[in-house]
């Protein structure tokens, strides 16, 4: 009974995708959906395996197994927009597969149960920042937040005059949008993060995608709280934490609790083991 509570995570989280996966393949009568869904909650489930045997970069092994799966296979072989622009692009033409599935399961509804796991363990954007070196913020957040919103915007007036001025093509154009995309987020995330010495600014200060997962992120079911009787105040977590979240206040309204990423940068480095998911 010991042993099933300790995998308990893996089981709940592959239990989860393979709903989804079966559900998709059912609906929409498409044996992809089986595919691509089971095989990011195996990738999912592996890395909390591997969390639970303390094995050093089980994040890491997740964010590449997913992140180098959307990118590659997705992204550049099938062709599929899977960033905002493709998520607005596949709204417009009222087709709910592709990019417009990824976004409801990972970034809109999914954040209800697993908050922004997204951000953490697949985004493949975070996935090249998280290798640079700069994993410990040197100081405060910046009061520039507001950019993301206006990238979401941009965005979302970026393809809906693709569709008022009647462009033609836009699925190659799209295909070219992910491409472009992608080579502006790394070069815009790895300038950020040399210039605020911190790997996450992107993330932070950027990412459109933020705007959809924080409303959601707030009411999530998996979430670090703090043991307030073992807990002795040092701040540790909230130092080491990358994306400056107050992890000891258990409160939904804690200060960027909609920032966390379920790194567990926290809970491994918390000396009195005050913190768990």
């Amino acid at each position: 009974m010991k042993t099933l509570k300790k995998y308990m995570g893996p089981i709940l989280m592959l239990a989860v995708f393979e709903t989804i996966a079966v559900v998709l393949w059912q609906t929409k009568a498409n044996a992809f959906y089986l595919y691509n869904f089971s095989y990011i909650g195996c990738s999912i489930s592996l890395g909390l395996f591997l969390y639970t045997k303390k094995v050093k970069y089980a994040r890491r092994v997740v964010q590449f197994l997913v992140g180098l799966y959307m990118l590659v296979y997705l992204g550049l072989m099938s062709r599929e927009n899977m960033q905002i622009e493709g998520f607005w692009y596949y709204l417009f033409t009222g087709v709910f597969e592709a990019a417009t599935i990824h976004y409801a399961v990972a970034k809109i509804f999914g954040p209800l149960i697993f908050g922004r796991g997204w951000c953490g363990y697949a985004c493949w954007t975070a996935m090249i920042l998280d290798l640079l070196p700069y994993k410990v913020p040197k100081g405060p957040r910046k009061k520039i937040g507001w950019i993301r919103y206006l990238v979401f915007v941009c965005s979302f007036l970026f393809v809906g005059c693709l569709f008022l001025f009647q462009k033609g093509d836009l699925e190659r154009l799209m295909f070219w949008c992910f491409l472009w995309g992608n080579v502006i987020y790394y070069a815009v995330g790895i300038l950020m993060a040399i210039g605020f010495q911190d790997n996450r600014a992107f993330c932070k200060y950027v990412c459109p995608i933020t705007v959809f997962l924080k409303p959601m992120s707030y009411y999530s079911r998996m979430r670090v709280t703090c043991d307030r009787e073992l807990c002795v105040s040092c701040h540790k977590c909230e130092r080491i934490c990358p994306m400056n979240v107050e992890v000891t206040d258990n409160s939904r309204k804690r200060k960027n609790g909609t920032e966390c990423i379920l790194c567990m940068e926290c809970v491994e480095h918390c000396p009195k083991n005050a913190l768990k998911v």
